[in-house]
């Protein structure tokens, strides 16, 4: 039988198990910084192809929180909105109700004189809330806003509303100081509280359509956090159990190293 090659020089056993001692506390410095950052990659080397697409899952999560502050800023435009428009209703009702009194024929023009400063003051309210903003954008120009719906760019129609129309203007103009006066003005007023209700009823559809819009960016936020987290977060079990596995294994090359760098001493005793 081939005996067993033993020599001094080069201690084959001990750069073995050098080499090893290596490879394990590299493998235990990676199991620390996984369970010390929480992270499954602290490198790319730990997963390069998980690396790019947490990446890329990452972005899309970042555009889509932005597209959800976009729906939920227009939200708050429309409920705006809609809360100055329940005030011009309030407004409206007084005015239509101001005419109607000015119609009574036992009313002096003195009285309907006064019932007019109350109807023109009320006017002004509607005529100072059609230039009302919000963060300076005009919330009753009519215009149209094209709100960011995705974290892809796809836009949703805000659709817009004026108080600037002729039919608020002219109710905003009418005088029921006289007869003739007060009765256009209820026809007017009348037009404007219909106007008003599809007005809102516009910015009802609005806000619906971007609550459907808000709730679906929401569950999409939560579903592409939870695809990034199985790339990414460490499972902090099974990675406490591979930092057990490597401590042991560095504990045992240490020792089997020590071993091995005590075998040329055993050679020497032969030579004494």
């Amino acid at each position: 039988m081939e005996g067993v090659s033993m020599v001094i020089n080069t201690n084959i056993s001990a750069l073995n198990a050098a080499t090893q001692l290596d490879i394990n506390s590299a493998n235990l410095s990676t199991s620390l910084a996984k369970l010390s950052s929480g992270s499954q990659i602290t490198s790319p080397a730990d997963d390069p192809a998980g690396l790019a697409v947490s990446m890329k899952l990452s972005a899309q999560v970042a555009r889509t929180g932005a597209a959800q502050d976009n729906v939920n800023n227009a939200i708050s435009f429309n409920q705006t909105q809609d809360g100055y428009l329940q005030q011009v209703n309030t407004a409206l009702s007084r005015m239509s109700e101001l005419a109607i009194q000015a119609q009574d024929v036992t009313k002096t023009t003195s009285d309907r004189a006064l019932y007019q400063q109350e109807f023109h003051a009320l006017g002004q309210y509607i005529q100072n809330v059609s230039t009302q903003s919000f963060n300076g954008v005009s919330l009753f120009n009519g215009a149209n806003l094209s709100v960011t719906s995705d974290g892809n760019g796809g836009l949703f129609t805000n659709t817009g509303v004026t108080l600037g129309s002729a039919t608020y203007t002219t109710v905003i103009n009418d005088n029921i100081t006289s007869l003739t006066g007060a009765v256009s003005a209820v026809t007017h007023t009348q037009n404007a509280i219909q106007q008003l209700a599809s007005d809102r009823a516009t910015i009802g559809a609005n806000e619906e359509s971007l609550g459907y819009y808000a709730a679906q960016l929401s569950s999409l936020s939560n579903n592409l956090q939870a695809a990034t987290s199985q790339i990414t977060d460490v499972d902090v079990a099974t990675e406490s159990t591979n930092y057990a596995k490597q401590n042991i294994l560095v504990q045992s090359s240490t020792a089997m190293l020590a071993q091995a760098n005590a075998m040329p001493q055993s050679l020497l005793r032969l030579l004494s």
